[in-house]
């Protein structure tokens, strides 16, 4: 498209300066192109003069007089509509950033909850009113945290289109996040109930979650689990790699996800048993297409064509019907997670359990899966309580050791 040489007309709306220049853009009926008016906020009249107004307007018509169709009709003689603007200039310079599996849930929350919403829609159109409806109208719909990333990925989008030279203003800079939010599952289960859910598995079961709960495993890293990541004379577990939708992946969620990992010398000897168990079981079986348990590369906790559990399987098959005979409020690897981080607050320090989690970051830990504990806080508020006694104790047994001395000295005299 070649640049084009108009001056367009500047125009004085309330507190704002508006540009206007003739463009073309696409007929929706006969696909092909129409003159129209484009319009352009250029600033505050208290910011500039018409001048400037009209100064800034022909920058704006150069500019935007010279980007490139690339083949899509989105954007013909500086008409930028979001959608064009997320898929030509926003998303390839990201996506170099995320990982494979990270690419694509983040672009579909982007086309789900922004694109679809605002892809016709001009870049010059949106303001603050327009994006803070939008991200108020998700919150009733939408997860906390998933209103928290779209408003991210809004304000990203949009100071990218401000730091490209898209738009002058950001429209998104002073969105807020709403207030009346959807609460996030903070469930949390007892000692009592995990030791419940344990004494009705099987063996293999029994084993694997004893393991996800003393080690608070993300599920991608314990069905990634083969036997030769178990170091019995280290009694630990060397997580190598994880599995995601299907996938086994050579890397994990964090940096300091794939590591050595102790484990407790009883549950050690548990994994050794539940080996030579699956050795027996695959002895007597006619199929020799899985691979032996005495392979280390051989899973831990395999299906039955030998190959790894599929986590969301699992989840429907085994956890919801526990929490189902158990009447718990809710049973999946997630609550597990959160709930040894909780109970764990009794048994280390912060530190401890980061480290146990994980957590690349201590906040992570203690804000978003240590929860509070009633108990925990009335056995504090007892103890400072009791400290404050025993302080006010010694201290009147030191006034009454001191008039005892002082009469005993007044009698001497």
């Amino acid at each position: 498209m070649g640049t084009s040489y108009q001056k367009g007309w500047v125009r004085l709306r309330g507190k704002k300066w508006y540009g206007y220049f003739r463009r073309s853009e696409i007929d929706s009926e006969t696909n092909e192109p129409k003159p129209a008016a484009a319009q352009i906020i250029l600033g505050l009249k208290g910011e500039m003069s018409k001048s400037q107004a009209r100064e800034k307007l022909a920058n704006e018509i150069a500019r935007l007089g010279k980007q490139p169709l690339n083949g899509d009709k989105s954007m013909v003689n500086g008409s930028v509509t979001f959608g064009w603007f997320v898929r030509h200039r926003y998303l390839p310079l990201k996506e170099a950033d995320w990982r494979e599996e990270t690419a694509k849930v983040k672009k579909y929350l982007i086309q789900a909850d922004l694109v679809d919403e605002f892809k016709d829609v001009r870049l010059e159109n949106f303001d603050k009113f327009t994006l803070q409806t939008h991200l108020n109208k998700l919150a009733r719909t939408r997860s906390k945290d998933r209103v928290l990333q779209i408003r991210a990925y809004m304000k990203a989008i949009f100071a990218e289109a401000v730091d490209q030279d898209f738009l002058p203003k950001d429209p998104a800079r002073t969105v807020k996040t709403p207030a009346n939010l959807r609460e996030t599952d903070k469930t949390v289960l007892t000692w009592e109930q995990l030791r419940a859910a344990l004494s009705r598995l099987a063996l293999r079961d029994r084993i694997l979650l004893k393991l996800d709960m003393t080690n608070a495993l993300r599920p991608s890293e314990l069905f990634a689990l083969r036997w030769k990541c178990h170091r019995v004379s280290a009694i630990s577990l060397t997580l190598v790699e994880t599995i995601y939708k299907g996938k086994i992946r050579a890397y994990g969620k964090t940096k300091g996800s794939l590591a050595e990992v102790p484990i407790a010398s009883e549950l050690s000897d548990d994994l050794l048993h539940w080996r030579q168990a699956s050795q027996e079981q695959y002895d007597r079986s006619k199929q020799r297409h899985n691979m032996s348990p005495s392979e280390p590369d051989a899973f831990i906790f395999p299906n039955r064509d030998g190959s790894f559990l599929d986590s969301s399987n699992y989840r429907k098959r085994v956890l919801h019907k526990l929490a189902k005979e158990l009447a718990l409020p809710k049973l999946t690897f997630q609550v597990i997670r959160r709930t040894i981080a909780t109970l764990a607050q009794r048994k280390g320090t912060v530190k401890d359990v980061q480290g146990m989690m994980r957590h690349s970051r201590v906040a992570t830990t203690t804000d978003v899966y240590m929860q509070e504990l009633p108990e925990g806080v009335r056995a504090t508020v007892d103890s400072i309580h009791q400290e404050l006694n025993g302080t006010l104790k010694r201290l009147a047994s030191k006034g009454r050791a001191r008039t005892t001395t002082a009469a005993a000295a007044a009698m001497v005299h």
